[in-house]
C-alpha cells in the first residue's frame, strides 16, 4: 500500500508507549531504531543479550568503539551507570522476569498472540537467537512490523503457518497501518492511519479486526 508508515515512524510510535523507568530489550534490526526516539525526560534502561545494561544511542559515524556493540553487532554508546556482565548472567535477567518489555520484529503474529519471527519455511539456516527466551521471560512483548509482506500477504493472521517463536506471548502490535492490541485471542484495533478506510485495513489483515470503543488516529511526525 502507498499510504503507510516508514520503519522509523513505526519505531517512533512504539517508543511513545515505553514507560518511565522501564527495562527494555530491543530485537535485532528494525526494533533497535526505537532507542533513537526515546521521549525527552523519560528514563529507559536498554538491555542487550550479549551483556550490556544501560546503553544509549548509536555513536556518530567515525566515533564508534567496536568493543562496544549490541547483540546485532551495531556500535553503541553507554549511559552513566551502565554495566557489563557475562552472557549467562544476561540470559538469567531475561529468564528471571527482570525485563519489563521486549520489542521484536515478526514474520507473522496470530490473533491469539502467537509469534513467528525466526524462520520462513525449511530452506534457510535457523537463526532464533535469544527470541524464544525473550518472549517468555519479559513481562510484556510487543511487535513492530510492516502490516503486510513484500508480496502483499497479511502478517497478522488467524494462526501462524511459520515455525513459532512463542505461544500467546504478544500483547501489542505496531504496524505500518495501525496499532493493534491482542486481547482474549482477538485483534483489537486501537489506532489506524486516518486516510485508510476500515474496510481497506480489514482487507489486508488475515483475521477479524475488532473494536472496543473509539479507534484513534495514528499520527506520527512526517520528518523522521
Amino acid at each position: 500500500m502507498e499510504d503507510k508508515l516508514s520503519n522509523a515512524q513505526i519505531a517512533w510510535r512504539a517508543a511513545q508507549d515505553i514507560g518511565d523507568g522501564s527495562y527494555v530489550n530491543l530485537g535485532i534490526g528494525f526494533p533497535e531504531m526505537i532507542a533513537r526516539f526515546q521521549p525527552e525526560g523519560r528514563n529507559v534502561t536498554y538491555h542487550t543479550e550479549n551483556g550490556v545494561l544501560g546503553f544509549g544511542k548509536a555513536p556518530a559515524e567515525g566515533d564508534e568503539d567496536w568493543d562496544l556493540i549490541n547483540a546485532g553487532k551495531k556500535a553503541i554508546t553507554l549511559k552513566p551507570g551502565a554495566s557489563f556482565f557475562h552472557h549467562a548472567d544476561s540470559f538469567a535477567m531475561v529468564r528471571g522476569g527482570h525485563l519489563d518489555l521486549a520489542v521484536l520484529g515478526a514474520y507473522q503474529v496470530a490473533q491469539n498472540g502467537d509469534l513467528a519471527n525466526w524462520r520462513v519455511g525449511s530452506k534457510s539456516v535457523p537463526a532464533v537467537g535469544g527470541a524464544m527466551d525473550l518472549v517468555h521471560g519479559a513481562k510484556r512483548v510487543a511487535v513492530v512490523t510492516d502490516h503486510v509482506t513484500r508480496d502483499g500477504a497479511p502478517k497478522l493472521v488467524e494462526s501462524c503457518t511459520f515455525p513459532l517463536t512463542g505461544l500467546a506471548c504478544v500483547t501489542r502490535v505496531y504496524t505500518s497501518l495501525a496499532v493493534i492490541d491482542i486481547m482474549d485471542a482477538k485483534f483489537v484495533l486501537r489506532e489506524k492511519l486516518p486516510q485508510i478506510p476500515m474496510d481497506a485495513l480489514q482487507a489486508v489483515t488475515g483475521a477479524v479486526l475488532h473494536t472496543d470503543g473509539e479507534v484513534g488516529d495514528l499520527i506520527v511526525p512526517a520528518d523522521i
